[in-house]
Order: structure tokens, then sequence, then C-alpha cells
């Protein structure tokens, strides 16, 4: 697909950029409003291809749960494994549509692998995350960051609590949620690891204030996050951040989510996870 379209959908899904504007650009770029009709289903999520792992799946327990937030009760879908052992935590961070059926299946993937995973919702103080998606990204704008990075803060105390738990921590965001899983390294000392793909990077000065390892996953084609890439970098050596960067060429923006056909790359999600889940296993052991 040509590269243009797909930048304009990420410029769709990333800005206030309303769908009729969308709609109208993305016709002249693929010649007509019948050919802009025809992209749609390639372009848009389909969470018909969300469940990896089932919700009946024998390993795990699946749960909707809440816990206190800043001034709100914070909306969570839990996965537990079925073992006695102790398990790490992970706080899983959704992109800018919300808790959705994808966020919900990373956070099984992450049960079904030995931890206890927490998809928390940014979206509930506002009541959840609506099934409307222009309507769930235009709710990421009334947002307040403090109060929004309180919340998932608590999500990481639920999980330290647990009675399942080890007492030891990660997040995982993407996108948004990559941005946010940065916010989480530098603001809580207490977190062991963060894991950030495709999410713009904190600011250097705040850098030297994380204690947790961090790893990166971007896709090659990605340019906007790109762009913060070697500033990043930089500051993590100078500040002695134990940290993994990759780099995954030809990707795009949100490759590892196989909801979003024109932009997952089954390759890069395939590596990037197996280097994900050994980065957890180093971390939350």
């Amino acid at each position: 697909m040509d590269q243009r379209i797909i930048n304009l959908f990420d410029e769709y899904t990333h800005k206030p950029l309303s769908r009729e504007t969308f709609l109208k650009k993305l016709s002249k770029l693929a010649g007509g409003t019948s050919a802009a009709l025809a992209l749609l289903p390639l372009l848009e999520v389909n969470y018909a291809h969300a469940a990896t792992v089932s919700e009946n799946d024998a390993d795990i327990e699946t749960s909707d749960i809440t816990f206190p937030g800043d001034d709100a009760t914070m909306k969570g879908y839990l996965a537990i494994p079925k073992t006695k052992t102790k398990k790490g935590g992970i706080l899983v961070i959704h992109e800018n549509r919300g808790l959705n059926p994808h966020t919900k299946d990373i956070a099984r993937r992450l049960a079904k692998a030995g931890y206890i995973a927490l998809a928390a919702d940014a979206l509930s103080p506002f009541g959840g995350t609506p099934a409307n998606e222009d309507e769930a990204r235009s709710l990421f704008a009334k947002i307040e960051a403090p109060k929004n990075l309180n919340n998932f803060k608590h999500g990481l105390k639920y999980l330290r609590t647990h009675a399942q738990g080890n007492g030891k921590t990660a997040a995982i965001g993407f996108c948004w949620g990559g941005a946010l899983a940065n916010q989480l390294a530098v603001h809580d000392a207490e977190l062991n690891a963060a894991v950030a793909y495709y999410g713009r990077q904190p600011e250097s000065s705040d850098v030297p204030q994380i204690k947790a390892a961090v790893q990166l996953h971007y896709g090659g084609m990605d340019e906007r996050i790109n762009a913060g890439i070697p500033t990043y970098e930089e500051a993590l050596k100078e500040a002695k951040i134990p940290y993994e960067l990759y780099i995954y060429d030809g990707a795009q923006h949100a490759f590892l989510n196989d909801s979003a056909p024109t932009r997952y790359n089954p390759e890069a999600a395939k590596l990037a996870w197996e280097r994900t889940l050994s980065f957890f296993k180093k971390t939350l052991s």
C-alpha cells in the first residue's frame, strides 16, 4: 500500500483530524471515493483477528476488575495463570483507542506466559472505553496527564499487592501506551521493567530518574516517533540505564497489532514478542 496512505491514517488516528477530512484526503490519494471506501477495511482495525489466546484457555483465568484511582474508580481486565507459584505483575497500557479486544488479548498472552497481567482503562474517569473508536479518541484529549499517570501508578500498586504476585512489576505499552510506559519508568521508582512499543520518548532531563530496565521497539517506517530515538538513547547511555533498543526495518507504526491489517508485520511482531518475553523473564523472576 502507498506509504502516503498509511501516513495519512496514522495522522487520522493520532491527531485531531476529523473522519470527514480524513476520507476527503484518502479519496484524493486513492483516486476517488469508491477506491477510498475499498481501502478502509484494510486500514481500520478488525477485532475478529484479536484473540490469539482464547478467553476460555484452560491455563488462565480472566475477569473485569476495578481499583482505586486518582478521583476515579479505575476499570481493568485481569488475566492470571492457573498456577500456585508467585508471579510477576505486568501493567498493560493500550493505544489511543482505549481498552479494546486487542489489548485484552495482550493481557491473556502475558498470563499464558506466566504473569499476572492487568490491562487498565485510561478512559475510566469518563465511564470507560466507548465502542465507537472516534469517540474514544476524542476522549483522550480530555485526559488530565498528572491524574492519568497516578491512575496507572495505582494499577502498579494493585499488582504489587496482589496475593499471587511476587512483588515485581513491569509496564508494557503501545503507541499512546508506549509513551506512558516510558513515563512510568521515569515516575515510579519501584518499577522493575518498562517495555515501550512505538511510544513517544520522555524528556532527556527526566531520564536519570529511571530505575527500571527499559526495552524499546520501533517500526523502521515510523518517522514521526523515530525522530526522538537518538536523543532518548543518548540520555539512557549517559544515565547508565540498562536498556535494549530494537528497530524493525520495513515495519510500520503499530506493527505488533494483528487487528490492524496494513500495519501488522508478522515477522517483526514475532521477533519483538520473543524479545519481550525474554526481557520479562530476566526482570520479573
